[in-house]
């Protein structure tokens, strides 16, 4: 039984299991491990000042924060450092004739790596986003670009599963098996916690040194 199981079973109706989904949730943000996430912001920050592009990769709900990342590391951040810095960034997620082409033709586990090949140049960084960490396709397309000398950031939750091994860093919202909906969450809070970093970072950059 996971935690989401055992607290609905502890509830007796939506305001306890309301008020246990938020307590346990708060719970996982706390255990985050704030070393990992700083690695992986370095790294972020590094393929923006190489001018390096990052893309990033989910499925379902992991694909939704996908794009969501891309916007707010792309132009929200362009917006707040008023034209000055912003990432190179590109969901893969988000062009479905090219996706359902790949699906169609090559097969779904395609269809990130056939769209890196295409857009990739060396050096560049995958974000795979992926509650258990073995997505087949996101696993593909990580192994592809490290292979071809970029450089792999995750976001995972569970165990980690193979991206957590594959990953240069890693954003680990480490959960029972299963409770998706608890790791996105937080896969969510910390996107929109890294951002604000940024955002604010640029605002004030004589105030922070650059990496």
């Amino acid at each position: 039984m996971n935690n989401l199981d055992r607290i609905f079973n502890e509830s007796g109706d939506f305001k306890a299991y309301f008020h246990g989904y938020l307590d346990y949730l708060t719970d996982v943000l706390k255990a985050l491990d704030a070393a990992e996430a700083e690695r992986f912001v370095l790294m972020l920050d590094t393929a923006r000042a190489l001018g390096k592009t990052v893309f990033l990769a989910g499925n379902g709900g992991s694909a939704a924060t996908a794009t969501h990342m891309a916007n707010d590391f792309g132009t929200d951040t362009l917006k707040y450092s008023k034209g000055k810095a912003a990432f190179r960034v590109l969901s893969l997620t988000d062009n479905a004739a090219v996706m359902l082409a790949v699906a169609n033709d090559d097969g779904y586990e395609n269809v990130f790596i056939n769209q890196l090949r295409v857009h990739y140049r060396p050096g560049d960084f995958l974000i795979g986003v992926s509650a258990s960490g073995n997505s087949l396709n996101v696993i593909k397309a990580a192994r592809w670009v490290k292979a071809n000398g970029g450089k792999v950031l995750g976001f995972v939750g569970f165990d980690g599963g193979e991206l957590k091994r594959l990953a240069d860093a890693v954003v680990h919202v480490r959960s029972n098996n299963g409770e998706y909906g608890i790791v996105e969450d937080a896969h969510m809070v910390m996107d929109h916690l890294m951002a604000s970093w940024f955002q604010r970072k640029f605002l004030n950059e004589d105030m922070i040194p650059a990496v």
